[in-house]
């Protein structure tokens, strides 16, 4: 058993091996101070639900309580390794603070009261509305940390029987680019690649994604390959000197805003050296023409000038690409969280396409989620799409859900695309949502221009229910509050980026009367008596298991097909990859063997958007462009961020993750080891722009944008002048100041705007315009940042002399971008 410190060591030991070979297994576990393995009563099987992985896991059990982990040696995700948040999360579970009792606002304040009273008041809240107002009136805003079998219920009393397209979640935040990019290039849902690309890979590039921190145990596999013989090539895009960087061939940080460019250029040198898979382009694929002709004004000059990247490194990166014999590439929220964010991740796709690499070990893609089960509310129907990756716009697919469902068809909303979470907010500020039931997430801190959302959720005439394990800034606003099992405590399955679907049971009981979701959404449907046509219960099952018999129905036929699965195959081994059936036994390990693609028009998910306005494509235009369902390379022009730098605020503002803590920290706070290695927010900035600022590390710097202010002390690090990071994991429901903050904010989303991505709607957290101000010397004070990941500090003796500050930053960005303004 590996026993070695895990905040200090994120990764662990390594255990090298070549291109080609198993992974070597490596069994990390943590149980609680003084107990041995001998101790445990019991170990439950589960997979992690603090990061995207999907790392199995067993849980430990001692007198009937949750007393550690132990990785899954048999997983073909993690080989037996856990990341710190996996090995320490669990003692969340058993904190004090733990919602117990239904809670309902009486007077202004929050008081116990039983379940009847509650569901009792959500329930006639929810009748009351659709008869005075309509389906319309109702919205459901979720998370991607619940079960499968959560989500499918969801949304089928969203879709299904309220007859609302006012859902969405939290995944919208982090993974609805994913998505976006797979529909627009494949025109389907589901990821290409698998992780055990990474075995075969002679290239491996990583495009905002800073996988170490975000995917500690697959970045561990990664550092295994780098070990052992013959390893492969990295490519690293990210503005920050994260461990992926550090590990690089090359690293290429441009200015955030700047992606699309930077993948143009990559193209353009691919074109231009004829590094392309012409047979492949010609059996499988359209759009490569048009894609040709636009590249042509996309120089590796221009780029360079435009992203703040060495031309040279452009063209040794698109070198590296280009010579590559298996590629894999990796995207996260360093371009999903821009203003083009589809239009960037559809050019790595375009690149894949280009080369012939998809479908083949080591040539994967993987447009990577940001929440643990985040791929099931996408499967599921629970975040705008519909169930088993049916197309919205094709009457053929409602009339088939409407079928599985026993329902009209035209019970099913369609007459419009889904409602996004950001338009869902704008409409409850605007009255027309009235009420808003939100699942195991935090609104109040995770979206955008926090000072509006307060006030937004604060509303007398928004009937706020907010069902989570924790009283969060959120819940402290709601009407009701429904106390939750979470993981451990309920039964369940859920599925990772690389489609593996796994089980995790219950372990232990909840504390005192909290339910799981799945029991508090099945109680919710039989309270509002939602039938078929038949006259049943619209809902008809009453276990996770019945649930998920009745979801592999749902799928029969469907890229993500279910069908092959059970419980009782997901049990006592590895999970198993989708899709799995009668064709696929034991799962598919990769997708788009051959050049077989999802995209038939009378088959596919989506029909895909203009990725410069995110008007959807007709059904029409899609059959003309793409009638054989192959695989649709798609161009997009530069533009630049839509809040660009000034005299007033000269830099650029960009959020984003620790190692350590997992969104707004209600779970990872409560782990004292986790909590130590990142206690409080910090501001990272340049060694260039510390040196003509004057700052010192630990400085107190007041962080600035139109919208808002955060004061923090700053971490001098190597990322690029004229760009500041702040985490975004810090609200408030741990200080004095609960969920209205007085005073300085610490909160990253005070400064953060209100707009999003035109295809895939995902908001925009990477381009904010901001200023900032020292309010306090350091005095020896350090700042509060790890210095063990991408926030480690440099040695400022050695910071590179600069020939400008962040405004002449902004002036030469404006001065490159001005003919495309």
């Amino acid at each position: 058993m590996a026993q070695v410190d895990r905040i200090a060591e994120p990764w662990g030991t390594r255990t090298p091996y070549g291109p080609g070979e198993e992974w070597p297994t490596r069994v990390d576990s943590y149980l609680a101070d003084g107990l041995s393995e001998d101790d445990v009563d019991r170990w439950v099987q589960s997979a992690t639900i603090l990061h995207s992985n999907g790392d199995g896991l067993d849980i430990a059990v001692k007198d009937n309580a949750i007393v550690g982990v132990r990785g899954r040696i048999e997983d073909r995700v993690n080989h037996g390794r856990l990341g710190p948040k996996d090995l320490y999360g669990w003692q969340a579970n058993g904190a004090p603070e733990r919602l117990t009792k239904p809670l309902v606002r009486r007077g202004g304040k929050l008081v116990e009261t039983d379940w009847d009273t509650a569901m009792d008041a959500v329930a006639n809240r929810t009748k009351d509305l659709l008869a005075e107002r309509g389906p319309s009136s109702v919205a459901f805003y979720t998370t991607g940390q619940l079960f499968l079998e959560e989500y499918y219920t969801l949304g089928l009393i969203a879709h299904g029987g309220i007859g609302t397209k006012h859902v969405d979640g939290n995944t919208r935040l982090c993974t609805a680019t994913a998505a976006a990019a797979l529909k627009e290039s494949f025109a389907c849902d589901g990821q290409p690649g698998s992780y055990t690309d990474i075995d075969h890979a002679d290239v491996i590039c990583l495009y905002g994604h800073n996988m170490a921190e975000t995917q500690t145990v697959l970045w561990s596999r990664v550092l295994d390959r780098l070990a052992g013989p013959n390893p492969p090539q990295v490519i690293c895009v990210d503005p920050r000197p994260t461990p992926v960087a550090e590990a690089a061939t090359v690293h290429l940080a441009p200015r955030p805003g700047t992606n699309v460019m930077l993948m143009n250029a990559l193209l353009h040198e691919l074109v231009e050296h004829d590094w392309v898979d012409h047979d492949y382009l010609d059996a499988h694929a359209v759009g490569f023409q048009e894609l040709k002709k636009m590249l042509a004004g996309y120089s590796v000059e221009r780029a360079a000038e435009v992203c703040g990247v060495p031309a040279a490194d452009l063209r040794e990166a698109a070198q590296v690409i280009g010579g590559s014999e298996r590629l894999m590439s990796t995207v996260l929220q360093g371009f999903y969280q821009s203003h083009q964010a589809t239009a960037a991740a559809v050019q790595v796709n375009n690149i894949h396409i280009l080369r012939g690499m998809l479908g083949k070990p080591g040539c994967g893609i993987l447009q990577m989620n940001g929440q643990p089960t985040a791929q099931n509310t996408r499967e599921a129907g629970a975040d705008g799409d519909l169930p088993a990756f049916r197309n919205w716009s094709n009457d053929a697919h409602i009339k088939d859900l409407a079928k599985v469902w026993n329902i009209d068809p035209m019970s099913i909303p369609h007459y419009a695309p889904p409602t996004h979470a950001m338009q869902m907010f704008r409409y409850i500020e605007d009255g027309s949502i009235r009420m808003l039931y939100v699942t195991a997430t935090n609104p109040a801190v995770s979206l955008p221009e926090l000072q509006r959302i307060r006030r937004i959720l604060a509303q007398d005439r928004l009937f706020l229910v907010v069902q989570d394990i924790f009283l969060s800034e959120t819940a402290q606003l709601a009407d009701v509050v429904l106390p939750a099992a979470t993981w451990g405590e309920k039964t369940g399955t859920f599925t990772n980026v690389d489609r593996t679907v796994h089980l995790s049971e219950k372990a232990v009981e909840p504390p005192g009367e909290a339910r799981s979701d799945f029991d508090i959404l099945v109680d919710y449907a039989r309270r509002l008596d939602l039938r078929d046509k038949d006259g049943a219960p619209l809902v008809k099952w009453s276990t996770p298991e019945e649930a998920f018999e009745g979801w592999k129905e749902c799928t029969r036929g469907r890229p993500c097909d279910y069908t092959g699965l059970s419980y009782d195959k997901l049990r006592g081994g590895s999970g198993i990859q989708w899709p799995c059936n009668d064709e696929h036994p034991d799962g598919a390990e990769r997708i788009y063997v051959d050049g077989e693609f999802w995209a038939d028009p009378e088959y596919c998910e989506s029909y895909g958007r203009d990725l410069v306005t995110g008007a959807p494509v007709s059904p029409t235009e899609y059959k003309a462009l793409n009638p054989q369902g192959k695989a649709v390379i798609k161009a997009a022009e530069y533009l630049p961020p839509h809040e660009l730098p000034s005299e007033e605020f000269p830099y650029q503002l960009i959020t984003g993750r620790t190692v350590y803590h997992f969104h707004t920290r209600t779970k990872t706070k409560r782990a004292p080891q986790l909590e130590g290695a990142a206690p409080e927010v910090w501001v990272e900035a340049s060694a260039g722009d510390a040196a003509r600022e004057g700052w010192v590390e630990g400085d107190v710097l007041r962080v600035t944008t139109p919208r808002g202010e955060v004061t923090a002390r700053v971490r001098i690090t190597g990322i690029r002048d004229g760009v500041l990071f702040l985490p975004f994991h810090y609200g408030y429901w741990d200080t004095d100041r609960g969920d209205h903050p007085e005073g300085h904010g610490r909160a990253a989303n005070e400064l953060t705007l209100t707009d999003w991505d035109p295809a895939s709607k995902q908001p925009i957290f990477k381009t904010a315009a901001a200023a900032a101000m020292r309010v306090e010397v350091s005095g020896g004070t350090p700042s509060p940042a790890p210095t063990t990941t991408a926030s480690r500090p440099v040695d400022l003796s050695a910071a590179p002399p600069t020939t400008g500050g962040p405004a002449a930053l902004a002036d030469e960005q404006l001065e490159t971008t001005g003919d495309l303004l």
